[in-house]
């Protein structure tokens, strides 16, 4: 497989950002109507915010200069009224943004979390576990401040703006002028800094995912890790990484630094640019005080909006990778999927047939494998088929073409007459009941994890199918008996007990068809009697297809399949094999030679 693992950066196409923002929008507009009432509330917010100055302004001109102190004081209280309303105004604004940010923010994680669970074994197999959790974690979470600065930022602000050149320009068209002169500079500044900052946040963006990689697949591996003292080793490891991630932080950091400087700049000359024209230009007999206090307080206005504009175009720049990332998954399309037409898989009897069947990994990659070649085998409901053959043959490609975890280029693979790639996958893996050396135990009881097999199955069953294993005995002296909490992946659990408790969870399910893969390989021999006889209760009445390395185990087969070179060489029953003395008794004579 080509795998992208934590020490290299993942591959990131060159995406539309207008689409990229624009598809990151559309989950606001679900929220059109509520979005409409905190408009209204920031519009009131803004139009208190622009009567401000001109209540300022009349204050001066009318008021203190006539020293009408009773008229000021109702002008002050018409004020605070309006300010109290402000205040209200922007909690109110506050409170629902946030609550719906949040909710878009579980949409966004719920959808990239369904969709990744349509994905093939494939996508899982091409990259660590750390990069997609630090997608569905980190890079959801990244996008929160965009949501809620779009509406309770960059609507209010541009609105805020545009209302304060209005009201400018009304006021005097020179002063506006002079104010606004250095906004040709501002912009130009922004664009270039902008086009490095991303470029930055994106190479910041991948060195977080590899370090996400590394510590899920050290913590994970700890056991081995400390088992052979490599704690050194993946020390050095771990802060070669994380130098890695705080030095792409601080690159993109004094880029986007940058962009306050750039707008203070400009707001001071703005600032100087006003007091020159309306003192020297036009000449102070010509300018009121009031007039000349009001504008400064609208320069004020109008660069304070800018600034946040600015910081709110900086977040912009820093979290589109974030989303950039999320579509580029969503984006995925499955490469095992329901084509159109299908039918459901009525309830099989387990014949089993591969026509001409080829595959291949990684096709049309430098990592290209040919692991199977025309093969061709038929199997009867109730077969006990035994692959043996050396690592890499293919024996575990076979059952995961069976269960459909991919899809073959080449040939056909029927289930009782069905070909798979017309039938729905959910009615097929239904039927079907996947085992291998290392179930997975999930956090929970006893009970949670058998019931993992059928849901709505009932306690007589659970019980039932616990004891068709073997399992019910030793689960009956844990604590609590099957309301026992198992830590996660079964720890504190012998591997025996883990598989048993596996064996049940299938069990429950009654498959139809069942694929034992290494299921006994970890097992010492004292406990692989009391597994074998779960083994035993799991294959009777069904198809089963039994990969092992332990050629004491399969004895009972009624087929075995030697898989080597891209296909099948040797076939037949245990004793046929051994009389015929090709590929199987040599591998018999050379596991069992010292005995």
């Amino acid at each position: 497989m080509a795998v992208n693992s934590y020490r290299e950066d993942e591959f990131m196409e060159n995406t539309d950002k207008k689409k990229i923002l624009k598809r990151l929008l559309s989950y606001l507009f679900e929220y059109k109507v509520t979005i409409v009432l905190v408009l209204l509330c920031m519009g009131v917010t803004v139009g208190i915010s622009l009567i401000n100055p001109l209540i300022i302004e009349e204050a001066l001109d009318n008021y203190v200069a006539n020293k009408n102190m009773s008229g000021l004081l109702k002008l002050g209280i018409f004020a605070l009224m309006l300010n109290i309303i402000f205040v209200v105004m922007v909690k109110i604004r506050m409170l629902v943004m946030a609550k719906i940010t949040n909710e878009i923010l579980l949409k966004i994680r719920q959808d990239l979390y369904e969709h990744i669970q349509t994905l093939s074994f494939a996508f899982f197999d091409s990259r660590p576990t750390g990069k997609i959790l630090a997608r569905i974690i980190g890079d959801v979470n990244s996008l929160k401040d965009v949501l809620n600065n779009f509406v309770t930022t960059l609507i209010p602000e541009f609105v805020t703006v545009i209302g304060v050149v209005v009201i400018m320009l009304i006021k005097d068209v020179w002063l506006t002028l002079a104010s606004l002169s250095t906004l040709p500079l501002m912009m130009l500044g922004i664009f270039v800094i902008q086009r490095a900052a991303h470029k930055r946040w994106q190479i910041f963006r991948k060195k977080s995912s590899n370090l996400n990689a590394y510590v899920h697949e050290d913590i994970a591996g700890m056991s081995v890790v400390q088992s052979f003292g490599a704690e050194e080793e993946t020390r050095e490891i771990f802060a070669d990484l994380a130098h890695e991630h705080r030095n792409s932080f601080w690159d993109a950091c004094r880029y986007a630094d940058m962009f306050g400087p750039v707008i203070d700049f400009c707001w001071g000359i703005g600032a100087m640019m006003l007091y020159l024209v309306g003192i020297k230009v036009l000449g102070i007999e010509n300018i009121s005080v009031g007039l000349l206090v009001a504008f400064g307080t609208y320069i004020n206005m109008f660069w304070r909006p800018i600034m946040n504009l600015s910081n709110f175009y900086n977040s912009l720049v820093t979290n589109l990778t974030a989303a950039e990332r999320i579509f580029d998954i969503l984006d995925t399309e499955p490469d095992i999927f329901d084509r159109e037409g299908v039918e459901e898989l009525p309830e099989i009897r387990g014949a089993v047939e591969f026509s001409h069947v080829s595959f291949t990994y990684d096709k049309g990659t430098a990592a290209e494998t040919r692991v199977l070649e025309d093969v061709s085998f038929k199997v009867s409901p109730g077969e006990t088929i035994a692959l043996v053959g050396p690592t890499g043959a293919g024996k575990t490609t076979i059952v995961n073409l069976i269960s459909r975890f991919y899809d073959i280029e080449e040939g056909n693979i029927l289930i009782d007459g069905y070909d798979l790639t017309k039938i729905s996958i959910e009615s097929l893996r239904k039927q079907m009941g996947v085992m291998t050396q290392d179930n997975f135990i999930f956090h929970g009881t006893v009970r949670d994890n058998i019931l993992y097999g059928k849901l709505d199955a009932t306690e007589e069953e659970v019980i039932q199918a616990a004891k068709a294993v073997n399992a019910h005995d030793f689960i009956m002296k844990m604590e609590k008996g099957y309301d026992t909490e198992l830590k996660e992946q079964g720890a504190g659990l012998s591997i025996g007990q883990r598989q048993l408790i596996a064996f049940a969870r299938t069990m429950i399910s009654m498959p139809k068809i069942l694929i034992l893969d290494e299921a006994t390989s970890s097992i010492d021999t004292h406990t692989e009697i009391l597994v074998q006889k779960g083994i035993e209760a799991l294959l009777a009445g069904r198809t089963s297809f039994v990969i092992a390395h332990r050629l004491s185990t399969i004895q009972n087969a009624d087929r075995i399949f030697v898989i080597n070179d891209g296909g099948i060489v040797e076939q037949g029953s245990p004793k046929e094999l051994m009389e015929k003395k090709g590929a199987y008794y040599n591998l018999y004579m050379a596991q069992f030679a010292d005995v």
